[in-house]
């Protein structure tokens, strides 16, 4: 799973992670790694054993939950 930041807006750095992983199953595609927009996709082969997934993540939202949760104020 490829999620925030760089993981979710890079298809170059996913491809590097991705790369040499074929044994383990894990088979980028690469056309649809690239097509990869603001939704939940996968972007494996279509026969590849193992899903890779991009989530995109609202990580500025997380964290004011988090805090409102630290001093007990409810969000």
């Amino acid at each position: 799973v490829f999620t925030a930041g760089i993981g979710e807006n890079s298809s170059i750095i996913r491809e590097q992670v991705c790369s040499g992983l074929e044994g383990l199953g894990i088979c980028l595609d690469a056309r649809k790694n690239t097509a990869c927009g603001s939704e939940v996709c996968e972007i494996q082969s279509d026969d590849g054993p193992v899903k890779v997934l991009v989530i995109p993540t609202h990580e500025e939202l997380e964290i004011a939950r988090q805090t409102a949760a630290c001093i007990g104020v409810s969000a």
